[in-house]
């Protein structure tokens, strides 16, 4: 409220700074630290509908349903499997070299770039995507009520940032309705490239391992907490980062348990550590620029024939 309230004094630069930063932040705080949470289950336990998994629908183009299913059920459920977790570079990435290389991979970092400033549009298309990498035709009834599904969150998400809330400013002038949609297009591309960083280090850093579908084909209960563990990668930082990210620079602790609170991540990550340490299993744990940085690091040294 007040990032928009701020915004409809755009005209004067400082408003239009402050306005932007606050809708910036509540974007953020909305996506990491409710809406994903809130739509793992972690708060079901209150039988509160105004917090369920079942009822919460974000400040995102994804719809909702979609992004559990390629979320919650394939992703967690096949953390880091090639031919499974379709979340491995998002299926137009090449981050490791048993991946095999094309030409069109010579773009990936400018792909690369691209789905960090667009990074909400990558994720509501992702659940289709995975249908049609999967054999179905976009044509096929399936795939078409996922693509009308999401364009249809595409509407609301456009209509209420860039039409509903400047046209209430028509009556201030056109500068402040110009502000207002400018602010908000800043603000989104401010929370997909926090969202698209926070995702890309806990998951694609130096260490972070991939699996074969012949390694997994007998895992057991154990063998699927050591694949969470090996394939996760987690950042350091205090109270406030905890809060941005969601606490998903415990995304190690998210992995193994992903329907507890969140807010409890930090409090068991000690004792997470000290079993990866009994029993030999690496603890990938790093500053965000560190990770962040091998994350690009491998994807300039993917692009690359002989990466």
């Amino acid at each position: 409220v007040a990032g928009r309230l701020a915004l409809a004094a755009g005209v004067f630069p400082p408003a239009w700074l402050a306005g932007t930063a606050l809708l910036s932040l509540s974007k953020i705080l909305e996506n990491m630290e409710i809406g994903h949470n809130v739509m793992h289950g972690q708060w079901d336990w209150m039988r509160d509908d105004e917090v369920h998994s079942t009822s919460w629908e974000w400040d995102n183009v994804c719809p909702a349903s979609q992004w559990k299913h390629t979320h919650n059920h394939m992703h967690h459920q096949w953390t880091n499997v090639a031919g499974r977790d379709r979340d491995i570079g998002y299926g137009i990435l090449r981050i490791d070299g048993s991946q095999p290389w094309s030409p069109w991979h010579l773009g990936q970092p400018f792909v690369f770039v691209g789905l960090a400033l667009l990074f909400e549009y990558g994720v509501g298309l992702h659940d289709v995507q995975f249908d049609t990498a999967g054999g179905l035709r976009t044509q096929s009834p399936r795939a078409r009520a996922k693509l009308l599904e999401t364009l249809t969150k595409v509407r609301s998400q456009v209509l209420k940032d860039y039409v509903v809330f400047p046209a209430l400013l028509t009556p201030l002038g056109l500068p402040s309705v110009l502000a207002a949609a400018s602010g908000a297009a800043v603000a989104n591309v401010v929370r997909n490239l926090w969202s698209f960083s926070v995702i890309f280090c806990g998951h694609f850093p130096d260490g972070v391992k991939i699996f074969t579908e012949d390694e997994i084909a007998e895992e057991s209960k154990g063998g699927w907490y050591r694949r969470q563990i090996l394939g996760s990668a987690n950042f350091t930082g205090g109270p406030l980062m905890h809060l941005m990210s969601g606490n998903l620079d415990h995304q190690i602790e998210h992995h193994l348990f992903p329907d507890l609170p969140s807010n409890r991540y930090a409090e068991i990550a000690p004792r997470v550590q000290e079993i990866c340490e009994r029993h030999g299993l690496a603890y990938n744990s790093a500053s965000f620029v560190r990770q962040f940085g091998t994350v690009v690091r491998k994807v300039l040294r993917f692009s690359l024939p002989f990466g």
